[in-house]
């Protein structure tokens, strides 16, 4: 199976290695992509990703803000008629504030948004929360080990210590999953990317994927 991993604000590629040399050893193509996530070119990061999967099936996974790029990725694919139709069989998310993030908005309501998420600002402080839909499924993992930001500015509400547990969700989604980590031990719990190997295995070609949520 062909896997595109995105990696999230502030972040580099480098931080998914782990999970992708997990990918890798259960027999996975990998495409770690590594993008500026205050300016994202998402058409260079669309070309990447064309490139790369072809008329291949493919899951795409995505960290915090990767998550969302992935989104704006298959939307803006949906429309395209230059290219066939992407088989791309399912989402992971890890830690992706579906909802936008309340913590970026406290930012932004100081008017430090354009200083700090510059181009980002939009999909992570979104006028309008848009349901999942006409997209492939959505496997959505979250944290609520509250070590971070968040857990001071945003007092008595689960989180990660960056993103709330119920921005994670999203109408639509497939299934979520709740683990005791923190936003960046996502990347790195055993727990974590068992469960992402686990749900790749189920789309995988020659599997049924298991209907869940």
């Amino acid at each position: 199976m062909k896997i595109v991993t995105l990696h999230g604000l502030y972040m580099h590629g480098v931080f998914l290695i782990p999970l992708c040399e997990r990918l890798e050893k259960h027999g996975h193509q990998v495409l770690n992509v590594s993008y500026n996530t205050l300016n994202p070119d998402l058409e260079g990061i669309t070309a990447k990703i064309d490139a790369f999967v072809g008329d291949q099936p493919a899951i795409l996974i995505g960290h915090s803000m990767g998550g969302l790029i992935i989104r704006r990725y298959l939307e803006q694919s949906t429309k395209r008629c230059d290219r066939p139709p992407l088989d791309v069989r399912a989402v992971i998310t890890l830690g992706t504030p579906h909802q936008g993030a309340k913590l970026a908005s406290i930012f932004g309501d100081l008017g430090w948004g354009g200083w700090l998420f510059q181009r980002s600002e939009d999909m992570l402080i979104p006028d309008k929360v848009r349901p999942w839909k006409n997209l492939p499924p959505l496997h959505s993992l979250a944290g609520d080990c509250p070590w971070g930001p968040a857990a001071l500015l945003l007092k008595n509400q689960v989180c990660d210590g960056t993103v709330l547990v119920e921005e994670t969700k999203i109408e639509g989604m497939t299934s979520h999953d709740l683990y005791s980590v923190t936003h960046i031990a996502l990347l790195f719990s055993r727990r974590v990317s068992e469960r992402v190997i686990q749900l790749v295995a189920q789309y995988e070609p020659t599997a049924v994927p298991a209907a869940e949520g």
